[in-house]
């Protein structure tokens, strides 16, 4: 019946026990560094490098919202990152890369470049990307980008890339499979960071790899073997808890950030607000092509950095912090982190749960605030 539910619905039963009497919803986490292994090595579980009872669970569960024939979770997002960038391409290789994307994901690039491969970086939006699919091996996309919020056609970039024998991987962080499903839009790969708003409550480090194939799972899962970049059991057992309220969540989480985008549109003093929701966003038309829900990041910029701090000290609801997708708001002034091309007064801000109402009256508030005079 999994096909037929809706999003809430799988959301809060996929990766589950069945319902013998006595059993919890819920296994707790399994702490395993090794099992009962008579004889020859085989079944499921082997060794605690290899395989977990609860990343078993929590995979099933991604796997399900992603549309995925099998995933692989790892100990961050850049685990996950790095499984697919460093495991999946070598010297005399094209790789394709995001200039506008999560600077970490270029760094992993930069090493790459050191080793052999060829990397193009090139920006989400426009033309560029296509022009760089010719000879490529592997075209990693983060779409929507952070922190700029540039959004791709998936499917056609993969038609072209796949014309061209590459591989596809899609940077689902911002979306989460609720927002955007880039295996049947073609991709070969989602991957993410479940740190975000996957699990949403700031307390959990996690990644992922969703794969079309098993045999590219494989060769992932190979690699987390080999390299130990293995999620810990109650981590993965905090993200499957979590995963029940995904939709309620991000639904919330989407709402505010539209309201609190709409909201800065009617203020002088802010400039570029984006968010692909918005109607006359330079994302829009294609976000709502390959998009369902929109995320809960809004991207403005005030007039300099002082004006942004003086923002950020002036929020009440809303904390100074470095991510986004948590059930609490935060933002933060990006550009005080190196590898982000934006103006010294850009804000990221990542809307939670709290009631809209008092979000943007806060919002609206620190505005005054921070405004000279």
């Amino acid at each position: 019946m999994t096909d037929e539910w809706g999003d809430g619905t799988r959301a809060v039963r996929v990766g589950g026990p069945g319902h013998a009497p006595g059993d919890p919803f819920l296994p707790g986490p399994v702490f395993a560094g090794t099992y009962h292994l008579p004889g020859e090595p085989a079944g499921p579980y082997q060794y605690g490098r290899y395989a977990n009872p609860t990343w078993t669970g929590l995979e099933t569960a991604i796997g399900a919202l992603e549309g995925a024939a099998d995933t692989v979770t790892f100990a961050s997002g850049m685990a996950a990152v790095s499984a697919v960038l460093l495991g999946l391409t070598g010297p005399g290789d094209v790789l394709v890369l995001p200039s506008d994307g999560y600077p970490a994901t270029r760094t992993v690039g930069a090493h790459l470049a050191e080793r052999g491969v060829e990397v193009r970086t090139v920006p989400t939006a426009g033309d560029e990307l296509e022009r760089a699919l010719p000879g490529a091996r592997l075209v990693w996309l983060e779409t929507p980008s952070n922190p700029g919020l540039d959004v791709c056609d998936i499917r056609r970039i993969a038609e072209l890339a796949h014309a061209r024998g590459a591989l596809v991987a899609v940077d689902n962080t911002l979306a989460t499979p609720l927002g955007q499903l880039p295996l049947a839009l073609g991709a070969d790969i989602s991957a993410a960071s479940g740190t975000k708003a996957l699990t949403g409550h700031s307390d959990v480090l996690l990644g992922y790899v969703a794969c079309a194939s098993a045999e590219l799972a494989d060769r992932v899962r190979s690699w987390r073997s080999l390299t130990g970049a293995v999620p810990g059991p109650m981590e993965a057992w905090l993200a499957h808890r979590s995963l029940s309220t995904l939709q309620l969540r991000v639904d919330r989480q989407g709402a505010n950030a539209l309201a609190v985008a709409e909201a800065l549109l009617g203020r002088p003093e802010v400039a570029d607000v984006r968010h692909p929701a918005l109607k006359g966003d330079p994302s829009y038309d294609v976000a709502t092509r390959v998009m369902r829900r929109f995320g809960c990041v809004v991207g403005f910029t005030l007039a300099d950095a002082d004006t942004a701090r003086r923002f950020l000290g002036a929020l009440e609801l809303v904390a100074d912090a470095t991510s986004f997708g948590g059930v609490h708001s935060m933002a933060e002034r990006r550009a005080r982190w190196a590898g982000n091309d934006v103006a010294e007064g850009f804000v990221r801000f990542s809307a939670g749960c709290e009631d809209t109402a008092d979000l943007v009256a806060d919002v609206l508030r620190a505005l005054d605030a921070a405004s000279p005079g």
